[in-house]
């Protein structure tokens, strides 16, 4: 499998010098992005993209998100992606870091796995968001002292504009049900990232999860049940067919390699686990995606 992505080899792939003294990077792109793909994979860093004018196109493991002029971009670690330039005409800001930048990003609600990660600003915000963005590239430049906490006000700007064009039920208060499914969706998705094939996946039922959550079965169902509206065994079976499809999209592991790493005691138990979840079997999902 293609290794996770690392900040440096973002560099590479786009040909921009690279210094690993710092540990964020904001830049404006005005025109000049590759007019090839980036690859589906994983990367090792969160990034915000401000979209302000063009097309593109992002894959997800599951689904595909067209992008036309106004947009805002969250990107994580667990989510597997790629990119795909649509029009002649784009310009956009971004900016990279890792979570030992900015601490506590999973859980929230425009970078968590059930998260809104593309939002349409509307002018106003957009105009603001534009405003943060020209000046978090200003302090980038400048040799302040304390500038990285300065850039870290600057992403909690951008996530707090962010979060005034998401869906209210996103970030009303949590009560425990919440606060709950959340440490179980962000356990989940951590265990489903799978870059080796010496890797398995080790909690498959809502008991294992509780379990590891030092909770009551019944208390982690009634809480998923409440904020996802689905059960427990639902969502962990929605996760195994995502990664599956990642693994399948991304990998030439073979299928006995990739229901190992699944936690499947035999390969034909993953096939029919696939056929019932996709309506494919693995081999023919490869064929259609590679």
């Amino acid at each position: 499998m293609k290794s996770v992505e690392q900040i440096e080899q973002f560099f590479t792939r786009r040909n921009q010098p690279y210094s690993n003294l710092q540990e964020y990077y904001a830049f404006y792109v005005g025109d000049d992005h590759p007019d090839l793909p980036s690859p589906f994979i994983r990367r090792n860093y969160y990034k915000i993209t401000l979209i302000l004018e063009g097309e593109i196109g992002i894959t997800y493991a599951d689904r595909s998100i067209t992008v036309k002029d106004k947009a805002i971009i969250f990107s994580n670690p667990m989510i597997p992606y790629s990119w795909e330039r649509r029009s002649d005409k784009l310009r956009y800001y971004f900016c990279l870091f890792t979570d030992s930048f900015v601490y506590n990003l999973a859980a929230s609600p425009v970078f968590n796995v059930r998260g809104d990660h593309v939002l349409p600003p509307d002018e106003t915000i957009a105009e603001k968001l534009t405003f943060i963005f020209q000046m978090m590239i200003k302090e980038q430049e400048g040799d302040y002292q304390q500038k990285n906490e300065v850039i870290r006000n600057y992403i909690q700007l951008l996530y707090h504009e962010a979060m005034k064009i998401t869906p209210p039920t996103t970030w009303q208060p949590q009560n425990s049900a919440h606060r709950i499914t959340t440490l179980f969706l962000e356990l989940l998705a951590k265990q489903c990232a799978i870059t080796t094939v010496h890797e398995q996946v080790q909690l498959k039922t809502a008991a294992a999860f509780a379990t590891q959550l030092s909770i009551h079965v019944n208390y982690l169902n009634r809480a998923v049940k409440t904020v996802t509206g689905k059960t427990t065994t639902q969502v962990i079976a929605d996760h195994l067919l995502k990664e599956a499809q990642t693994l399948l999209r991304v990998t030439s592991w073979s299928i006995g390699e990739i229901a190992y790493c699944l936690g499947f005691g035999h390969p034909s138990n993953f096939t029919v686990f696939f056929r019932k979840m996709s309506g494919q079997s693995p081999h023919d999902f490869r064929g259609t995606h590679q």
